[in-house]
């Protein structure tokens, strides 16, 4: 059987946009979706959504499951790091900070992950360079949180801090992939679905306590919440697993530097959002220390004696 045609350059540029762009609004989804819904029934909507739409992507194209357990064992693992306990985070902070805030603090994942990768499960040899990106990363979380905090340590802060765990999540889960799961040999597509479909049933077997609280679910919220599973974690991962063969993983990831771009934009034009000076300046700053984590910039070198 000949093999399928490889997308066009231009095909993978739109993509990646494309990816940015969805996932970057996936913060005021969120937001417009807790109007009518509680965080738990947001992050189980999405993780429903998510899985029925990989799901359906894995039928169709015939995708190869893993049969061991040990397979699924690790995959269930990350279906609670990567999937449960950072969904259940966003959606609970975003009833205190702003979507555009909220996507602002997801740019710190790749700081995360490499913190996660060289110091919880020592994949990963950092250099000088790579160390100060992680401490001017740390100086730009600071620099968005510390005015708020100083004036008053209330949800604010609190849901700030949350963000961070749920970044952390995100850190520890990639550099969990890499340990454990570097070798399944599976589609990307296949793996999502291995760890979202454990993570939708999870949620789906506690229904019974998420749906107690009533929801209010009219045309925007229904809108949102299947666009934010849909899109955002089923559609939008073929995207960027795309971008990631064709681009490698290091140009893929400057999808970071859209998403919340494009978040505090949305924020600001639909919802009426108001950023404070601390909020971009603290940013760019941790823009800076993932440059210097991924090594796009250098530490310039010294003559050795």
């Amino acid at each position: 059987m000949a093999s399928a045609p490889s997308p066009s350059p231009v095909s993978i540029a739109v993509q990646f946009v494309l990816t940015g762009i969805v996932w970057g609004s996936s913060f005021l989804f969120i937001a417009i979706a807790l109007t009518g819904m509680t965080p738990a029934q947001v992050a189980g909507g999405r993780l429903l959504f998510g899985a029925l739409a990989l799901g359906a992507i894995v039928a169709i194209r015939r995708e190869r499951l893993p049969r061991d357990r040990r397979a699924w064992g690790h995959l269930c693992v990350l279906g609670f790091s990567f999937c449960v306990v950072p969904f259940l985070l966003f959606a609970w902070a975003e009833q205190h900070v702003s979507s555009g805030l909220a996507s602002i603090f997801n740019a710190t994942t790749p700081i995360m992950t490499a913190i996660m990768a060289w110091a919880v499960f020592r994949v990963e040899r950092l250099e000088l360079g790579q160390l100060l990106g992680i401490a001017v990363g740390i100086a730009g979380v600071v620099v968005i949180i510390a005015p708020g905090a100083v004036a008053d340590v209330g949800d604010s802060t609190i849901a700030q801090l949350a963000l961070l765990g749920a970044t952390a999540c995100y850190g520890f889960s990639l550099a969990y992939m890499r340990r454990f799961l570097g070798d399944t040999g599976l589609s990307g597509i296949a793996f999502a679905f291995g760890y979202i479909g454990p993570a939708a049933a999870f949620m789906v077997l506690l229904s019974p306590v998420i749906l107690a609280e009533p929801m209010r679910l009219d045309l925007p919220v229904v809108a949102s919440i299947v666009a934010l599973g849909v899109l955002g974690t089923g559609i939008a991962y073929v995207w960027n697993q795309n971008t990631l063969r064709a681009w490698g993983p290091t140009r893929a990831s400057t999808v970071t530097y859209i998403t919340p771009v494009v978040g505090v934009a949305l924020g600001i034009l639909i919802l009426g959002e108001r950023i404070s000076w601390n909020e971009p300046v603290g940013a760019a700053v941790v823009f800076l220390g993932i440059l210097l984590v991924q090594q796009r910039l250098r530490l310039p070198r010294r003559a050795h004696a």
